[in-house]
């Protein structure tokens, strides 16, 4: 399927991971799998979690507030327990095993889709407190999850396959997801676990299919393997982006879920960092959040988001209707364009000192301005020989014009956009 337009037009979603792990606030999933606790204490958190202050409205509210166009709600976890009342046969739901008592899901759709917002459903392939997940082995894993076959939760012992309950998981994963898809109807379906099998193992191509025969326009992330429709880099930038779209899954402290010890929470300023430096080259920021057990969201993390939002509502030209800007080198900072490439938005992150240049910009410029006062300024062009163009200097802006985070200078052009990639003259 074509890629949906409005994912990438988006430019920030916000990620949720919620679930019984907020109770203790432990490790989502992975507290019981690498043995930080065991299973049975883990799960024990199954009786504290009551979601008794969840409200999906004031959820939506926020991440409206923040700036984003999409959200994605950990539907289910590695751990195995769904937000919604799941009829698929030997799985856990808030809605039976917990006092929650209710499907988590259904008003979180609601209330996005009443703000305008994209929903999104994180899913594990993978279920590692399902009796029939344990039943085979990964034919060649990546030498770099090398253990993937080496814990029980995930693996059985070599020589002790059983390819009927393997069978027995798939179509208990199929089911989930086909209820995911008819009763909530995702824009977006946010796959995770795919390491622990192969593609051929985990059915994708008959998954896939299943999803586009209920909901045609949903987007695949590529833990769809094959079947993926973008990338999902983690917790850093990359420097170099993948090719065609993709998306940076970042969290605001260290944590995806509720972990209370958890302080360190990057600054809006660095929030603001990264969100420019992905979409200068072209990608989402996916930024996460780790409600409590009883739904809310810390007073850290809200102001994080209202902050990041306050910017993008001052800056929003430069990055709603944009695409990826200008390689490296023309321009120390980050850029993105507008969709009919004649408007070059540049980033400064520190205050200008005199000039800001840009290199190898064929255009003449018409006009250059600051985003969020509308200031002009003043700009010149020095050197250039034959079709080597020379360097535009523009005059740093001073006083009010400069932004506490990051100022954005929207150079107006004489066209589409041409630049200078050669090696020089003479």
């Amino acid at each position: 399927m074509p890629m949906q337009p409005w994912f990438p037009d988006a430019k920030l979603g916000i990620f949720l991971h919620y679930g019984i792990y907020a109770v203790d606030g432990v490790p989502e999933s992975w507290a019981f799998y690498t043995g930080e606790m065991t299973r049975e204490a883990y799960m024990k958190q199954l009786a504290g979690f009551t979601a008794s202050a969840y409200d999906p409205r004031a959820w939506a509210r926020l991440f409206a507030r923040a700036g984003a166009r999409y959200a994605v709600l950990t539907a289910r976890h590695h751990d195995g327990v769904a937000l919604w009342d799941t009829a698929a046969p030997g799985g856990l739901s808030v809605a039976r095993d917990t006092p929650a008592g209710r499907d988590l899901l259904a008003g979180y759709t609601d209330a996005l889709r009443e703000e305008g917002l994209k929903v999104g459903l994180y899913y594990s392939h993978s279920d590692w407190s399902h009796p029939d997940y344990p039943t085979v082995r990964h034919p060649h894993p990546d030498p770099h999850l090398a253990a993937v076959n080496d814990n029980r939760l995930s693996s059985p012992e070599p020589g002790a396959e059983d390819p009927a309950a393997w069978r027995r998981y798939l179509a208990y994963r199929n089911a989930q997801v086909r209820e995911l898809t008819t009763r909530y109807r995702p824009d977006l379906l946010w796959f995770d676990g795919e390491w622990e099998r192969s593609e051929e193992q985990w059915g994708i191509g008959e998954l896939a299919d299943q999803i586009v025969a209920v909901t045609p326009e949903t987007v695949l992330n590529a833990r769809m393997l094959s079947r993926g429709d973008y990338a999902t880099p983690e917790q850093g930038v990359p420097l170099e982006p993948p090719a065609g779209p993709w998306e940076l899954c970042l969290t605001v402290n260290d944590s995806w879920g509720y972990q209370g010890q958890d302080h360190r929470h990057k600054s809006v300023g660095q929030l603001v960092r990264y969100l420019t430096e992905t979409i200068g080259a072209g990608g989402n920021l996916l930024l996460d959040v780790g409600p409590r057990e009883d739904g809310t969201v810390t007073a850290e993390q809200t102001e994080r988001l209202e902050g990041l939002g306050a910017w993008i509502a001052r800056h929003s030209a430069a990055v709603y209707g944009t695409v990826a800007g200008l390689p490296a080198g023309h321009h120390y900072g980050p850029s993105t364009l507008s969709a009919d490439r004649r408007t070059l938005f540049l980033t400064c992150f520190d205050a200008p000192r005199e000039t800001v240049s840009v290199r190898g910009l064929r255009n003449a410029v018409r006009k250059v301005t600051v985003l969020g006062t509308g200031a002009e300024l003043r700009h010149h062009v020095t050197g250039g020989l034959h079709d080597v163009p020379g360097v535009l200097w523009i005059d740093a802006p001073r006083g009010i014009d400069v932004d506490p985070h990051a100022t954005v200078l929207a150079v107006e052009l004489d066209g589409e956009i041409s630049l200078y990639r050669g090696a020089g003259r003479g």
